[in-house]
């Protein structure tokens, strides 16, 4: 039985793995592992008798918004229902802080829509744009989908 939980820091090894094989695919931007580790209050993973099949985290961008980062599931996993598991987790953590909105920019848009974001113009996040984006690689050529959930 999968569950969903907060990451604890010997999950870590196992995140790094997955968030970099994500990110060496182009998918998922490359963390160290002390990055993980320093926002390790904010990761999620879904867990299988101690094999960690899938991860997310979530980011906060201001009083009335978060972000949904590194979504990420194993190939042998997919097809399981544990993205969605993760990104209701995420949702539900929104709400439980009371941030009004949560975003995602991702490729995944029919994953994102099945999961009820719908998608916006990344004019209707700012903070985001200018926290973030402004040091990416990509900033001027950006090809993601910008989605977004009220979760308020």
């Amino acid at each position: 039985m999968v569950e969903v939980r907060k990451a604890r820091l010997a999950d870590m090894e196992q995140v790094f793995e997955l968030v970099n094989q994500y990110a060496n695919e182009g998918l998922m931007l490359p963390r160290t592992k002390e990055s993980l580790i320093l926002n390790l209050q904010s990761i999620f993973v879904a867990d299988e008798k101690g094999e960690i099949l899938g991860i997310a985290s979530l980011a906060i961008l201001g009083h009335d918004l978060a972000e949904i980062r590194s979504l990420g599931v194993k190939e042998k996993a997919k097809g399981r229902g544990i993205g969605k598991m993760l990104v209701e987790r995420v949702v539900e953590e929104t709400k439980q802080i009371g941030i009004p909105k949560l975003i995602s920019l991702t490729y995944q848009v029919a994953f994102f829509k099945k999961c009820g974001f719908d998608i916006i113009q990344k004019t209707e996040m700012p903070q985001k744009v200018w926290t973030d984006c402004i040091h990416c690689p990509k900033f001027t050529n950006c090809d993601e989908i910008a989605m977004a959930i009220q979760t308020a």
